[in-house]
């Protein structure tokens, strides 16, 4: 070892928003598309906290040339008084320095989104320029930064009867290196939310680039029309959306005084399929936490008691919360002056107190409305009892599913060609459209570590099925069985049986589609094979050119043009477009798309599970326009299509 010198030479100290730029992911998750979207974020945010405060009603969001953001509020206005710390206005103090803000405790904040007070400071560091514009105490300030550093003092341009902050920003280059450009889609659809979420909220965004785009949000009725939002299309068994609401406040200790109020929206309609969202401080809690934890607890004992008041039971029956939650929509908004989460991306509440509150706001709400409305109270219990029901039968089922090996005598996945190596790391499943198709990849594979489970035909839309006709369809069986892991409450990820699950459909609209059946199937049954990074989509070449004894394959049409313009010598090359993977060898199969060292997969993930949710629900569900609107969005983005 030539240097083996370790001492306080080689401590480097970060200085101010140094650190962020070095380790940007540190901050907001990544220096990619959703890192590029969380900065508007962080600065909606502190707008959006301005209005739970009670001093701001309106939010305007643009989108300039050059991808430049603009957010304008009619807040307070960032303070400008002197720091008695840094001694520079507050505001250059919360642009420049991390955990420097109103929501510590000192009594700017009682409800509050951006909890760690470095939201501000973090978007001015990874900004090419960032500008701030006040309009406070009859006076307008201006002060203009350069990648998180001042250009020069806070500086007053005019006066002004208005009061509210305006923040520019461009997006860094050097950081983001992947993309600068923002979409449309991403923000208004966030924008949607956090006006359903904020009743009397006027949230607007507009696009100056190449498509003008102007949309405003304002909703009354909050996340009762949020609710109704959600359900459109679907039929609906309470037409009323039910509405509860409360607030308590509670000593900490003798120095702190918490604040909790809860806001609850439900519809039940004649899908399978729950949906709940559970958000603290307008914060989506993907992992729900404890206010959803006391949610469904009270929903599962308040129906349980009004079935049983009215006889409704046979024996001893008793529904679970899987019953009460069948076909129910639900919005979870708590709002606390010192929530606490579990892990930094705020995914899960963990106030424990949170629970209990929720519970008995819910509680006495929802039996207030039952008795108010006993008959959507009967309807809303039949679901559950016809979800019990089914739930009794799919067990049976289920049963026939929990064998040793997928090749058992019933032969549900007798079709599975396995490979030798049992051990999962190493094993791979490819789930192959059709019978010709499966028998190319059999003959190409390599069986020591590839297995091959043909389908006959497109699977099951599981979105618009009941979990007994899922477990009656034979093609679901049989993944289950191959895969290894159940699904309901039997789903265990330490079962599965091969790490790499490669969905390999042809490269047409149908195998697109069939790519979806399946793509929904384990998002609703086996969603953490996919958080596990266990789930794959190949990718198999569109077209095959030869020109003499050479041989080209080609996955997209730019990359045919790259090689035509390649082979421009000599002669005519044959150009062969592949309809299905039955049309290859196993030997070009193999090649092209299942070699290891050759082949390209794409990961399946699930970054905004979400969104995740609206897709699978517009794309799957029964509501057309939905549908017809995602497409006539996103029909632009299409270069090919086959019919």
């Amino acid at each position: 070892m030539e240097n083996n010198i370790y001492n306080a030479t080689q401590i480097q100290v970060l200085e101010g928003l140094q650190a962020v730029r070095k380790r940007p992911g540190m901050y907001i998750g990544s220096t990619g598309e959703s890192g590029l979207h969380h900065l508007v974020w962080e600065i909606v945010d502190n707008s959006v906290d301005e209005a739970l405060a009670g001093y701001c009603d309106k939010i305007e969001i643009k989108i300039l040339k050059d991808n430049v953001v603009s957010v304008k509020d009619n807040g307070r206005g960032i303070p400008v008084d002197i720091h008695p710390s840094t001694n520079k206005p507050a505001v250059e103090t919360i642009l420049t320095v991390l955990h420097a803000g109103g929501k510590f405790g000192g009594g700017g904040y009682k409800v509050s989104g951006g909890l760690h007070g470095v939201g501000s400071s973090v978007v001015n560091a990874l900004s090419e320029f960032l500008k701030v514009n006040i309009h406070i105490d009859g006076k307008i300030y201006e002060q203009t930064y350069k990648r998180g550093i001042p250009e020069g003092p806070l500086d007053v341009v005019g006066d002004t009867k208005e009061t509210g902050t305006i923040i520019l920003f461009k997006p860094d280059t050097t950081i983001f290196t992947e993309t600068t450009i923002y979409d449309y889609i991403t923000l208004r659809d966030r924008v949607r939310q956090l006006a359903f979420l904020n009743k009397g909220l006027t949230i607007t965004i507009e696009d100056f680039r190449d498509e003008h785009r102007k949309e405003s949000f304002l909703y009354d009725g909050g996340i009762k029309e949020y609710v109704k939002y959600l359900n459109k299309g679907k039929e609906p068994i309470n037409d009323e959306v039910i509405y509860v609401s409360g607030e308590k406040s509670f000593k900490v200790n003798e120095d702190r005084e918490d604040q909790v109020s809860i806001e609850i929206s439900l519809q039940y309609s004649k899908d399978y399929n729950s949906k709940i969202y559970a958000f603290t401080n307008n914060i989506y809690n993907e992992n729900g936490g404890t206010h959803e934890i006391g949610f469904r607890a009270a929903l599962t004992k308040t129906l349980n008691k009004f079935a049983r008041e009215k006889n409704m039971f046979k024996k001893e029956e008793s529904l679970t919360t899987d019953d009460v939650l069948e076909g129910v929509t639900a919005i979870i908004s708590c709002k606390h002056s010192n929530p606490q989460f579990e892990g930094q991306t705020k995914g899960k509440l963990g106030n424990t107190e949170v629970r209990r509150i929720t519970n008995t706001i819910f509680s006495e709400g929802l039996e207030k409305y039952f008795i108010e409305h006993p008959n959507d109270s009967k309807l809303i219990i039949e679901k559950a009892i016809s979800a019990l029901h089914a739930r009794e039968a799919a067990r049976k089922a289920r049963e026939m599913t929990r064998r040793k090996s997928p090749l058992d005598s019933l032969g549900f996945a007798s079709k599975l060609a396995d490979c030798r190596t049992k051990d999962p790391a190493k094993c791979e499943l490819y789930i192959v459209e059709g019978d010709s198709a499966g028998g190319s990849a059999k003959q190409g594979r390599d069986s020591e570590f590839q297995a091959i489970l043909p389908l006959r035909g497109k699977v099951l839309n599981v979105e618009k099925a009941n979990i007994n006709k899922i477990l009656g369809n034979r093609e679901i069986v049989s993944m289950i069985q191959a895969i290894g892991t159940n699904i309901g409450k039997g789903f265990n990820t330490n079962d599965v049986r091969y790490h790499k699950i490669i969905i390999m459909t042809d490269a047409d609209v149908d195998g697109a589609h069939i790519r979806t059946l399946l793509l929904t199937f384990l998002f609703r049954y086996m969603r953490q094979l996919i958080e596990r990074g266990f789930v794959y989509i190949a990718q198999p070449p569109l077209y095959k050119i030869t020109q003499g004894k050479k041989l080209f394959y080609a996955y997209s049409d730019k990359e045919l043009d790259k090689i035509l313009n390649e082979i421009k010598e000599g002669s005519k090359p044959s150009i062969q477009r592949y309809k299905g993977l039955g049309e290859m060898n196993p030997e070009q199969l193999w090649e092209t798309t299942m070699d290891p060292s050759v082949r390209t997969l794409i990961k399946v993930t699930v970054e905004d599970a979400y969104e995740a949710e609206q897709v699978f629900e517009r794309l799957m569900g029964d509501d057309v326009e939905p549908r017809r609107e995602f497409i006539q969005q996103n029909a632009r983005y299409v270069q090919n299509l086959d019919i």
